[in-house]
């Protein structure tokens, strides 16, 4: 049975398992045994930055970042699958050409990330079809699919805009672990996600509010007009970066986030609890050899708070505002 670390299962996959008896959903959430959660099988990871234009660069941008992660973590580039349109770093407007970055001090973190779906092929159908591992139901793309099997554990993480009970992918999408980036994405799991089928799920804010982008024009290189990524993006990822993961259990890293964002948006989680007890290391690999002695506390001086943030809704308007600015200097 595949143990799920996931941001992105929607209402429309839930709908599935309750409407399709003895389906390959039913199967896919099971509740497991504790001697099954006791074992560990591959980790996979699902990607998706479901925007595209170069307003939206910080959604491609978390995307390779989490990716880098992963990588650094031992996960293998056959057990990642990507999914972003791929329109930013060779982009017109971008002032870094063939580069793209998540931080001011970021380094590149778009070379070397596999581009399994891009353009149009982000779209719902292969997202269901990858993760179900239905190579059948695919449209376009590398053909990669999760294919797993009993014990594995699946990391899926979302990034991109939303709105009530529904996210964006190339489509408007009646549904969005560990993340899932988008306003609104609380509605997604709000009284859906059962807590005895081995899914734990955190969102970037409540059912009623935004989520906020981060490292705007202010903050950014000066060169920038748009915002770089998003906060509770860079928020568990800047962690992830600076911790032992083997030492820092899901719940640690939900409650730094959650308090590195709580004057924007109100970090939550669903699913299954229990999992939160589990290190971060089950999902998402071992972390960076350079990091094993560094010590995991409550509070974490290296996630300072950021400012200024930017409404996600807004963060698009800024870019073309500062577009319309420069074009008339």
């Amino acid at each position: 049975m595949a143990r799920l670390y996931l941001a992105v299962i929607a209402v429309q996959l839930l709908l599935l398992v309750a409407g399709v008896a003895g389906g390959p959903w039913q199967e896919f959430f099971r509740p497991q045994s504790e001697m099954e959660r006791d074992v560990i099988g591959t980790r996979w990871a699902v990607l998706i930055a479901g925007s595209n234009g170069f307003e939206n660069y910080r959604h491609q941008a978390d995307v390779c970042h989490a990716y880098r992660i992963l990588k650094k973590g031992g996960l293998r580039d056959e057990n990642i699958v990507v999914f972003m349109y791929d329109d930013i770093a060779n982009n017109s407007a971008n002032p870094r050409p063939g580069v793209i970055i998540n931080n001011p001090n970021s380094s590149d973190v778009y070379a070397g990330v596999p581009k399994d779906y891009t353009g149009k092929d982000v779209n719902v159908k292969n997202f269901l079809a990858v993760l179900l591992g239905d190579k059948s139901a695919l449209t376009g793309g590398s053909g990669k699919v999760v294919n797993r099997s009993q014990d594995d554990h699946i990391f899926v993480y979302y990034t991109d805009h939303g709105g009530p009970g529904m996210l964006e992918a190339g489509a408007k999408l009646p549904f969005r672990k560990k993340n899932v980036e988008a306003c609104e994405s609380e509605s997604i799991f709000e009284g859906l996600l059962p807590a005895n089928i081995s899914v734990y799920a955190t969102t970037a804010s409540n059912a009623i509010e935004s989520s906020w982008a981060a490292y705007c024009p202010g903050e950014a290189p000066p060169e920038f007009m748009t915002c770089l990524g998003d906060l509770y993006s860079v928020s568990w990822m800047e962690d992830s970066d600076a911790h032992n993961l083997g030492n820092e259990s899901l719940e640690l890293q939900y409650n730094k986030v959650k308090n590195r964002t709580l004057s924007w948006s109100h970090v939550m989680q669903y699913g299954d609890l229990g999992l939160n007890a589990e290190n971060l290391s089950l999902f998402m690999g071992s972390s960076d050899p350079a990091n094993h002695s560094a010590t995991v506390g409550s509070t974490d001086i290296s996630l300072r708070q950021l400012s200024p943030t930017v409404h996600q809704r807004d963060a698009d308007l800024l870019y073309f505002w500062h577009k319309v600015r420069i074009s008339v200097i």
